[in-house]
């Protein structure tokens, strides 16, 4: 079992996990070892760390009910997490990766019915969004890490209806990075599952063209915001956040947007919150015209263009509620090993959980779970499922 300890109860005879820092700040060979000496004790403590990580099937235990196991660490840093955020802590619900795939699955049909049901000039059936909006962001308060990679498997064909489905789940875990009260992030959520209802008023042959839309036809897509607003205008119980998201995801801070050339704190706070994540899951996403780059690439973008389209500070948010290598994207580590990134630490954005599973000569390797913070390796860059031909799908966080 791997325990963090006190400093002071380090003994010899106990088999080091990790230095609990920086490898620059020490000099020992390697960051796992056995305790042999008392001399050894001293320099570890001369470190200056107040905890220690060791490792109790390769050396000895500790008898100290104040140690922790990964585990209890784990719990102990959720709750902390919950109290800064003012709101109650409690160790989250089981959320298992099976559960997230029924949701994804189950909004990405009730999301396709209701664009058809709008073609036909039918309503919006509230009573069908509202639970599923619910359930949505109880997902993603209980484990974010296990619907979001789901988001970004998209099918060239249903790219309108799962992309709305995956800007919700975005908008959800955006809205808890910026410490958005539960209601108001369930009003943003409806507004983000519904803000491309507008689209089922445009020609199926312009919104799967497979080639570069003429004038007339960029005008007829531009024209789904407007659709947008009046459709949600006309349902009732759309609250006016919803209805920002849906109306303003195409404006942008410098006033170079659509539909109405708004700037800077003239779109809502809820509309750049849309516009951002837009961006990042088209631009993720692949199109019948254009692949999706990797996530990393699309998040330097929008680093890139906070300068004129974004407000950076809100750039900068969005990148920490995903993190730099987001969950489930492909990294490279130093040891030339491709891993599945699979949950975030957030304090160490570059430091993330992650699964090795191929080495780059070639081969698979049996699957490691490393949580890189505890680990001299480290990611180097990040890389395509496609150029490795590796199914991303077959790796989902677990």
């Amino acid at each position: 079992m791997i325990k963090l300890i006190p400093i002071d109860k380090l003994r010899p005879g106990m088999y080091v996990h990790d230095l609990n820092c920086d490898w620059m700040e020490h000099n020992f060979v390697r960051n796992r070892f056995t305790v042999d000496t008392d001399e050894t004790v001293a320099e570890i403590r001369a470190l200056g760390v107040p905890e220690i990580w060791i490792d109790t099937e390769r050396g000895l235990d500790v008898a100290d009910e104040s140690a922790q196991d990964e585990n209890e660490v784990d719990e102990a840093v959720h709750a902390l997490a919950a109290a800064d955020a003012g709101t109650t802590p409690r160790r989250p619900p089981p959320r298992t990766l099976e559960q997230a795939r029924r949701l994804h699955g189950e909004a990405n049909l009730i999301v396709r019915n209701m664009m058809g049901d709008i073609r036909l000039g039918k309503q919006i059936e509230m009573e069908q969004i509202e639970p599923l909006v619910a359930r949505i962001v109880d997902s993603i308060f209980s484990r974010q890490d296990a619907l979001l990679p789901l988001a970004r498997l998209k099918d060239h064909d249903e790219y309108t209806f799962q992309h709305s489905v995956s800007v919700c789940a975005l908008m959800v875990s955006f809205a808890r990075a910026l410490d958005q009260p539960r209601e108001i992030i369930r009003e943003i959520a409806i507004g983000a599952l519904l803000h491309d209802v507008g689209k089922a008023q445009v020609p199926d042959e312009i919104l799967n063209k497979p080639a570069k839309l003429t004038d007339a036809e960029f005008v007829k897509m531009k024209n789904h915001v407007v659709q947008s607003k009046i459709i949600l205008q006309s349902t009732p119980g759309i609250s006016n956040i919803a209805l920002d998201v849906a109306a303003q995801h195409h404006e942008r801070f410098d006033g170079t947007g659509y539909p109405n050339k708004l700037k800077g704190e003239e779109i809502s706070l809820y509309g750049q919150m849309g516009a951002i994540v837009d961006v990042y899951d088209a631009l993720t996403s692949n199109r019948v015209y254009r692949k999706g780059m990797p996530p990393t690439d699309a998040l330097r973008k929008l680093l890139e263009w906070s300068k004129f389209h974004f407000k950076p500070e809100l750039v900068q948010s969005f990148i920490r509620s995903v993190g730099i290598y987001p969950t489930g994207s492909l990294v490279r580590l130093e040891s030339q090993r491709l891993a599945v990134v699979q949950s975030q630490n957030e304090e160490q954005m570059m430091q993330p959980v992650v699964k090795v599973i191929f080495h780059t000569r070639g081969h698979y390797l049996p699957p490691e779970t490393i949580d890189l913070r505890r680990s001299q390796d480290r990611i180097v860059g990040h890389e395509d499922f496609a150029a490795w031909k590796i199914d991303p799908a077959r790796w989902l966080p677990e």
